[in-house]
């Protein structure tokens, strides 16, 4: 969850790693911190010059302004904080007892209490809460002269998932790093290097990386680098050049990151389709790492993910088992690995997961894979361990997302397993000729009706209705079969940046319990957009409404009905049932953002959440 960056150079690197912390403190934003290599002097507690502070990172882009400007070696912490609460003394970096050892992590090292404890009996006192700070002590009891050969040492010992960056003052032109089930790569510049948890924190300054694989240990020199596999062998390991856009990381005019992929969703979608959906109807998926014979031969499917992943997931449930006719199970990540897996051979699992990085669903992808289950990524990131854990990748092409609250990303996740399922309907024969040509028609649709909704007054009009409910305490969505998925992912919005407690149901169900929850002027969403459950829907909301409860709904634009049933319509832009889960959240996204915009939320960066969650 956390965010780490480290520099060694040529340069003076105080603005380079404060810098990259701003591009990384979506992974966390409970405190901050930096250390530079300053063999002058330092803060008086070693060489190393140590700033951290609590918040956001402004507080540590003050209160480093002064540190030392010349520092060629630096080490760079935003925190989401697990263990220990938020503190000073728990921000990252932390130090050996001697000062003469630097570490940032990310990640949980399961194990700490006994090293914690055996440390404590040679005498070692702890300064934090944490359990990262047993790392400058291993690595300061293990060092004889040698960085690396101390944290290869040390590395065996520790249980979890995590990576972590270690610089000794009396190595001045080295960091070590390495990790175990948790991001870390390398950016290679020109006579420089850095390593971080994510890609953007140097994207500004080099677009060559180099992937570090689990319990590898890198050492980084501003010349060069040497990676050290588990058994002490050398390994070699080419650079990648990454393609990204790096305007991406900027707001481009909108008042927030949020905002911004809101409105970028047409351009996700249409790269997420791009030249996988061909003129004539047939579907490329050529990162899948099955041929059309095997699967075609697919009898089942496990999906397996967390959050707005699983919401995506649901969606493609739907899709696949209507268009193609095969069982699709949707598991939430974090319970499927503790469940006795039914996956095994002919089976194919999608892991769902934005980042990659999700420690739950690499978990679960690991666990069906193990029982010989084809396991396939589908993700936004490339190079991430979840395409190292797979049989196949499909990456959604989404770009860069800032923002905590997942929007692009999450539209082109459904469009994406939209086309899985349009190709194995394919496939097996299950869709006529015809009737997959209208499907395609109507797919390449959906980009062009999003960016004319995005582009209309519909949006103010959704600021309007927020502004007449954005006090309320407590909302219910509810929705009949896509529409379900679709209100899982709105109240989830709203829950996230408003922080207002929210309740989303299958309208269904409503009687069976969440009706109890309402009284006069509660509001209700109802997701009504067409389709065969219309007449469902509008049943529900007269048993909404006849407990005096104020109804809100999403319907498809043109529908001169619902207006008749409610008090307030944000309007979606008209498709097929099936395909309006990716229509439908668009307006349900910017009614959480205003909802939360009205409150005076950090919607950006909302309290207790990171963009990417690496640990269980």
């Amino acid at each position: 969850m956390c965010g780490i960056i480290g520099y060694v150079g040529g340069r003076p690197c105080r603005e380079l790693i404060l810098g990259g912390l701003e591009r990384l403190e979506y992974r966390g934003y409970d405190s901050a911190g930096i250390s530079l290599l300053s063999p002058g002097g330092g803060n008086g507690d070693g060489p190393f010059e140590t700033v951290r502070s609590v918040g956001k990172l402004q507080a540590l882009l003050d209160a480093a302004s002064d540190s030392d400007g010349e520092a060629t070696l630096g080490l760079g912490h935003t925190r989401w904080a697990t263990h220990g609460r938020v503190t000073q003394d728990n921000a990252h970096p932390h130090t050996s007892a001697d000062g003469q050892v630097v570490v940032v992590m990310n990640g949980i090292i399961e194990n700490f209490q006994r090293l914690r404890s055996d440390l404590q009996n040679e005498g070692v006192v702890f300064t934090s809460e944490t359990d990262t700070e047993v790392l400058p002590h291993l690595i300061a009891r293990a060092y004889s002269g040698d960085l690396a050969a101390a944290v290869r040492e040390v590395l065996p010992q520790l249980g979890g998932h995590f990576a972590f960056v270690a610089a000794h003052a009396d190595e001045p032109d080295q960091l070590v790093a390495a990790r175990r089930e948790c991001p870390l790569v390398v950016g290679v510049g020109d006579g420089e290097h850095f390593v971080a948890s994510a890609i953007p924190a140097f994207l500004k300054e080099t677009r060559d990386v180099v992937l570090i694989e689990d319990d590898e240990v890198v050492s980084i020199e501003a010349e060069g680098l040497r990676i050290t596999e588990p058994g002490g062998r050398l390994a070699e390991r080419q650079s990648k050049r990454i393609d990204w856009d790096e305007d991406a990381a900027e707001k481009g005019g909108y008042e927030t990151y949020m905002l911004k992929e809101i409105h970028e969703q047409p351009a996700a979608l249409w790269d997420t389709m791009g030249d996988r959906l061909h003129e004539d109807g047939s579907i490329e998926l050529g990162g899948l790492g099955l041929d059309d014979a095997a699967l075609a031969r697919v009898e089942r499917i496990h999906i397996v993910a967390c959050g707005t992943s699983f919401h995506a997931g649901l969606v493609g449930r739907y899709l696949i088992e209507d268009w193609a006719r095969v069982p699709v199970h949707v598991e939430v990540a974090s319970e499927y690995r503790y469940r006795t897996c039914l996956a095994g051979p002919g089976d194919l699992v999608i892991g769902i997961t934005q980042s990659g990085e999700t420690a739950d669903t690499l978990a679960a992808m690991r666990v069906a894979r193990e029982r010989g289950a084809h396991v396939v990524a589908l993700t936004n990131i490339m190079g991430s361990q979840a395409t190292r854990d797979a049989d196949g990748v499909l990456y959604t092409r989404a770009g860069l997302e800032i923002g905590v609250a997942a929007s692009k990303t999450h539209t082109a996740q459904v469009m994406l397993l939209a086309l899985v399922a349009l190709k194995m309907g394919r496939l097996k024969w299950s869709l006529t000729t015809a009737g997959a040509l209208d499907l395609a028609d109507e797919l390449r649709k959906v980009p062009d009706q999003i960016e004319a909704y995005l582009n209309s007054a519909e949006p103010s009009a959704v600021a309007e209705v927020a502004s007449r409910y954005h006090d309320n305490p407590f909302f219910l969505y509810l929705g009949r079969h896509v529409g379900v998925p679709v209100c899982f992912e709105g109240a989830l919005k709203l829950k996230e940046i408003s922080y207002v407690p929210t309740e989303a149901y299958p309208a269904g169900e409503m009687k069976h319990g969440p009706i109890a929850l309402l009284d006069e002027g509660s509001p209700v969403v109802c997701v009504a957009t067409d389709g065969h459950v219309f007449d469902k829907v509008v049943s529900n909301i007269q048993e909404v409404r006849a407990r005096k409860a104020r109804v809100i709904a999403v319907a498809s634009e043109g529908n001169e009905e619902i207006a008749q049933h409610v008090d307030d319509v944000l309007w979606a832009p008209r498709s097929p049932a099936l395909l309006s889960p990716i229509t439908a959240i668009v307006p349900l996204q910017l009614f959480a953002y205003e909802i939360a915009k009205a409150r005076g939320e950090d919607i950006d960066q909302p309290r207790n959440l990171a963009k990417t969650v690496t640990v269980e």
